[in-house]
């Protein structure tokens, strides 16, 4: 199903305009959850990094907007985006499931189960666009568009990693809650996939 949104999002320079918005706001989200989870004091080079990269993705991605059309998705109103409500609901409900699971089977709290959420949100988000990119790369190179998001597929393979390797200090078991997580994360994407295809043309 995406795959074939994406090819229509493509094919028409609005939808693809608003596309690379919603993907910069998600990123520029993300990266904002980061700095949120981030302790007072003890802030370690990783979580640095990760949120720096975030942003540049957010910028990169608006940046490639020009690409298209200049005057297009100045701001990230409802209307510059697509299916907004869902877009900006998606990475919250899932912080918020995440931290009542984390809660619940590990009886944390306060900055504790901040960066656990931190952990195991960014681990799920790095899954997803580890999927989500290379398919839509798939559709710009199918459209000889000239836009690319290579760099940006690139380096989240490295988060994932990156993640990978700090969920195995927090939790001997982390795959199995990973799991969990991965299966919350889902349903909300698949209800955000469910929106965006019924904001394109019906004969797309």
């Amino acid at each position: 199903m995406l795959a074939s949104n994406l090819k229509s999002i493509v094919s028409d320079n609005v939808l693809h305009a608003k596309w690379l918005n919603t993907l910069s706001y998600m990123e520029n989200a993300g990266a904002k959850k980061i700095s949120a989870s981030e302790h007072k004091e003890n802030v370690n080079l990783i979580i640095l990094k990760h949120a720096a990269e975030e942003h540049r993705h957010a910028y990169y991605l608006k940046k490639q907007i020009s690409k298209l059309d200049e005057a297009l998705c100045k701001t990230y109103t409802n209307a510059e985006l697509l299916s907004p409500n869902h877009t900006k609901y998606y990475l919250h409900a899932l912080d918020i499931a995440v931290c009542r699971y984390l809660k619940a089977v590990f009886n944390l709290s306060g900055y504790d189960l901040k960066f656990a959420a931190y952990l195991f949100v960014t681990y799920a988000i790095e899954v997803r666009a580890d999927e989500l990119y290379p398919i839509y790369q798939a559709a710009l190179d199918e459209a000889k568009s000239r836009v690319n998001v290579k760099s940006i597929i690139l380096e989240e393979e490295g988060h994932l990693e990156e993640m990978m390797s700090q969920l195995v200090n927090f939790s001997d078991d982390w795959e199995n809650h990973a799991a969990e997580v991965i299966k919350i994360e889902k349903a909300l994407f698949e209800d955000w996939v469910t929106a965006l295809a019924a904001e394109l043309p019906v004969n797309a």
